[in-house]
């Protein structure tokens, strides 16, 4: 079964996501970071392909994925580094980045690296849902790939309930219009958006995103969803970390036990 799915089978609160770009600050960083994060008590790792134009994400991230770039990150080198991480990390990992460097490594090629280093899902916020579905999607089962989609509060009931048929895992709920790291708490506004998708009754569980960066946000955005996702904050512990493995350690309890 995919280490998601049954994720989700045991735990369906303060489900705790982190992102971090690949091959930062360091080139070696990577696999590290992957061990700290499950030696703290995070539930999902999402580690993010840098790409030259991530048209989703805001000022720190965008940063870090040109520092890793220029580190020499590349899907060849990020691959060789996660070959042995199913001997040390047991959580679920999730690659998320932009399909134009995916589709020049190739569909295959790439899904069937994810097989063999233990990757379990993926999040490409620029592939369209209906071409997923009639291209992609019998490789991504092929290969035991779950695709996770993101909605936004601008997202149509017809799509998001389209999503939720065609897609398993989790549902990565984008808390605003914006890019990551820009969002600074749960508005009213967000959570009049969180309880309209949550009485939509949808089958996947929701991780809400952007915005998230401590315990009281953190525990906020579980009050909606089974849980929410860091990014830019988790970017910025990073950036400024002495020693990697006790910085996120101490990162990591303090968002979850505050």
């Amino acid at each position: 079964m995919n280490r998601i799915t049954k994720l989700f089978q045991t735990r369906l609160h303060n489900v705790l996501n982190l992102y971090f770009t690949a091959g930062y600050p360091k080139l070696a960083d990577t696999m590290p970071i992957l061990e700290a994060l499950q030696e703290a008590g995070a539930d999902i790792a999402e580690i993010g392909m840098p790409y030259s134009d991530p048209v989703a994400d805001g000022e720190t991230i965008q940063q870090s994925n040109q520092i890793a770039l220029d580190n020499g990150m590349s899907l060849k080198v990020l691959f060789e580094q996660l070959a042995g991480m199913r001997s040390k990390v047991q959580i679920p990992v999730i690659l998320m980045g932009y399909i134009n460097p995916v589709l020049q490594f190739g569909i295959e090629n790439f899904c069937q690296k994810c097989q063999e280093v233990g990757v379990d899902g993926l999040i490409l916020p620029d592939l369209p849902m209906d071409e997923y579905y009639e291209e992609y999607k019998p490789v991504f089962d092929k290969y035991g790939l779950l695709n996770i989609f993101l909605i936004t509060p601008q997202t149509t009931a017809a799509r998001i309930r389209r999503i939720d048929e065609i897609s398993d895992g989790f549902i990565y709920m984008v808390s605003s219009a914006s890019v990551t790291g820009k969002t600074s708490g749960i508005s009213d506004e967000m959570e009049a958006y969180f309880n309209r998708v949550n009485a939509m009754n949808l089958k996947n569980p929701r991780l809400i995103g952007f915005g998230i960066k401590d315990h009281a946000t953190f525990t906020k955005a579980s009050e909606y969803a089974a849980g929410a996702i860091i990014g830019s904050q988790f970017i910025r512990v990073l950036q400024s970390a002495s020693d990697i493995r006790a910085d996120v350690v101490e990162y990591i309890k303090s968002v979850k036990i505050g």
